[in-house]
Formats: structure tokens, sequence, C-alpha cells
């Protein structure tokens, strides 16, 4: 079996049509101190006050407190999950709930996430 010059480019040329480039910046932090469902983040230089923030294992946290060199911020979930070092990354949202019908006589986390067991919430 041989391969021609003509197949190896009309591959190369549907791979280079078929390229999306996807590019987002995010700032990254680090925790630098817990406790009491306070966190402190260091490195998070472009953060807005009352800005969705990103910790491990799909926790989230509002930030407040905005100082020249770190984020004081709420964590909005199980804050035993975490630690010193932890990244923390910006989501470019502000904390928002929506309200309506559909979430009355719901029962919901501060993020609008549904707690009740009664399906997600339309």
């Amino acid at each position: 079996m041989t391969i021609r010059g003509d197949d190896i480019v009309s591959v190369i040329k549907q791979q280079i049509e078929g390229f999306e480039s996807r590019v987002s910046m995010v700032d990254v932090g680090v925790v630098v101190d817990v406790g009491d469902g306070i966190a402190r983040v260091h490195g998070l230089a472009g953060c807005k006050s009352t800005e969705l923030l990103e910790f491990p294992n799909n926790v989230f946290g509002m930030a407040l407190n905005l100082e020249e060199d770190s984020v004081g911020c709420v964590i909005l979930g199980e804050g035993n999950t975490i630690h010193e070092g932890d990244e923390v990354k910006t989501t470019g949202r502000m904390v928002e709930v929506s309200v309506g019908e559909a979430l009355v006589g719901r029962v919901i986390d501060p993020l609008g996430r549904p707690l009740d067991g009664k399906g997600p919430i339309y």
C-alpha cells in the first residue's frame, strides 16, 4: 500500500478546517488559610467582589473581602473538604439565584441547586 502526497494533504486540510480554538482566561489562586466557612486565597488579582470562586471537589465560594494580596471568601458548601494549598479558580460569574414560581416550596442551597430530592428546578 502506498501513500500519496495528495492523501496526506487532504487529511491535514480537513483537520485544519475542523480545528476549533477555545481559549479562556481565568485567575488561579491558592488557599492560604481556611476556617469557620471562610477561606483566604492568594493570587486572584482579577477577582471581583461577589464573584463565584471554584474550589476542588465542586465546592464554590463567594469573594467578599478584596485586599491587595489576598481575597477573603465565604465557602458555599462543604468547607471541610478545602485545605491550605488547594487551587482556586475565578469563574467570571457573580453570585446570583434565580427566583420564580418553580422555587415555591423547594429547598435549595446558596447556589440555587435543589436539596429536597424533588428533581431539577425548571
